[in-house]
């Protein structure tokens, strides 16, 4: 049964991330699972600062995690219009807010549907993925290059699509060379793999644009 958490009980950044709207439970997916939607473009990374971390742990903790109760789940990440200098939290942060989880919560999480991937982040996390994530949540990483491949897994009426997503699909639909990098969008790069505040050094991956 999913817990009630009243707004006082959580920080100034917790609350931030609550307005921006950009994590929320919609509906169940095809087997009956909890969805949570991350809409990266509604991130507030810039007005967060070095508090993102902070933020991503507090609102899981308090305001997601209690209306999943004891259910299974599923992670739709929309990464559509996401800007590094904008609304990307950094790897760091996404990572750290992860691994305080509940080790049931981590259990009961069945997989990450990650929209619209660039080819930065592909190729990053090929690449560094099973360093920086537990396998737990690496293998349960599954790439939707448009959102037609996410209506295979949850029905279209449980699931509210922004506007800046669904732009985005018909973008790519129109100029499918972005999908591998060798055509820019119209945002130019979503976000350069080589600075996703991590040690590894992948200036060779700098987004083209």
């Amino acid at each position: 049964m999913a817990v009630t958490v009243e707004k006082g009980s959580m920080g100034e950044p917790a609350l931030l991330l609550e307005r921006s709207r950009a994590i929320t439970l919609h509906g169940r997916d095809r087997k009956g699972r909890a969805v949570v939607r991350i809409v990266g473009n509604y991130f507030p990374a810039r007005a967060l600062g070095g508090r993102a971390e902070e933020a991503l742990r507090s609102y899981l903790r308090e305001r997601i995690l209690p209306e999943i109760g004891d259910r299974e789940f599923v992670v739709v990440y929309m990464h559509s219009r996401v800007d590094r200098g904008h609304n990307f939290p950094g790897v760091g942060a996404i990572r750290g807010a992860y691994e305080t989880l509940p080790a049931a919560a981590k259990e009961r999480l069945r997989a990450v549907y990650f929209v619209h991937p660039a080819l930065q982040s592909r190729i990053f996390f090929a690449t560094f993925g099973r360093f920086l994530f537990s396998s737990g949540l690496y293998e349960k990483l599954r790439y939707m290059s448009r959102l037609e491949y996410v209506w295979a897994h949850i029905d279209k009426e449980q699931l509210e699509v922004p506007d800046c997503v669904r732009e985005h699909d018909d973008e790519l639909e129109r100029r499918p060379l972005m999908d591998y990098g060798i055509e820019a969008t119209e945002t130019r790069c979503m976000y350069d793999a080589a600075s996703m505040d991590t040690s590894a050094s992948l200036h060779s991956l700098r987004c083209v644009s």
